[in-house]
């Protein structure tokens, strides 16, 4: 993604080029951030205030300051207006801010979508299955796990698609222990049997993603049925098709898992519809 504005609390506009965190501000030194990423549609960022939601979570179980909303609207606001994009990407932070001072330091960053998408949703994704060696449910009953927490405390998962890479896949999918089925580095998990749809809890602690919540929304409309639950990669292995849903890459299809296809091999139809569904959802504001 390219950089086409910032807009920094205290500040407003500033160059895209120019340094706005100091050396000992905490997300730095130890990564105390939380962040939000969004598509933006016509210039509207999608879901902008479920995402501030999720930041003011996130930002409270890391123990920063608390989210200001009216700065972050006014933060989103004016990089978009410097920006002049009407589809792109929008990323908000908000960091502890330098050691020992307690006065957080916000940011929103306006890019470019990343182009290579469209090519990847036409093929579908080859993903691969990393276990983490932990019980399904230890990030939801241990907090300082951090689970479902969006940080910027984000090495293992850069680390987990590196890895992905290196096998010759696109993408990766978390285990637990005894296979159990998490989500992808920056995305969630979903596959399909006949017109049920599946993909992992909640209460497992991976992260309540916003482009999750609206593809549950359009599921029902679409006539399929959702079901939330604990299941094995095996389960996800024999269905018919597959896909995984975030705010960058949308809807994008899976069509490979360890090396052998699922279902046909090719991006399937609940994949497709539910894309459509979601640009039209996002069309609509």
């Amino acid at each position: 993604m390219t950089l086409l504005a910032l807009a920094v609390l205290g500040r407003g506009v500033v160059p895209p080029e120019e340094p706005v965190l100091h050396a000992d501000d905490e997300a730095l030194l130890r990564g105390r951030a939380a962040f939000e990423t969004m598509r933006v549609y016509g210039g509207r960022p999608f879901r902008l205030d479920d995402h501030l939601a999720r930041l003011a979570g996130s930002a409270a179980r890391i123990g920063l300051p608390a989210v200001d909303d009216d700065a972050c609207h006014a933060l989103a606001r004016d990089a978009l207006g410097a920006a002049g994009a009407g589809d792109a990407v929008l990323r908000l932070y908000w960091t502890a801010g330098r050691e020992g001072t307690n006065a957080p330091s916000g940011l929103a960053l306006v890019s470019t979508v990343p182009p290579e998408l469209e090519e990847r949703r036409f093929r579908g994704l080859r993903v691969v299955a990393l276990p983490l060696g932990f019980e399904a449910d230890l990030r939801a009953v241990a907090p300082w796990m951090l689970g479902g927490v969006k940080s910027t405390s984000y090495a293992v998962n850069m680390a987990a698609e590196a890895e992905a890479r290196r096998r010759g896949a696109d993408d990766a999918v978390f285990l637990a222990r005894d296979d159990v089925v998490l989500e992808g580095p920056v995305t969630n998990i979903w596959w399909r049997l006949e017109r049920v749809l599946y993909t992992p809890a909640l209460e497992l602690g991976i992260l309540a993603g916003v482009t999750r919540a609206t593809v549950v929304e359009e599921a029902g409309a679409l006539g399929y049925e959702v079901r939330e639950g604990v299941f094995p990669l095996a389960h996800l292995a024999g269905a018919e098709e597959a896909f995984t849903s975030s705010s960058v890459r949308e809807v994008m299809p899976v069509v490979e898992l360890d090396g052998h296809p699922v279902g046909d091999g090719a991006p399937g139809p609940a994949a497709r519809e539910l894309q459509a569904a979601l640009r039209a959802r996002a069309a609509r504001g």
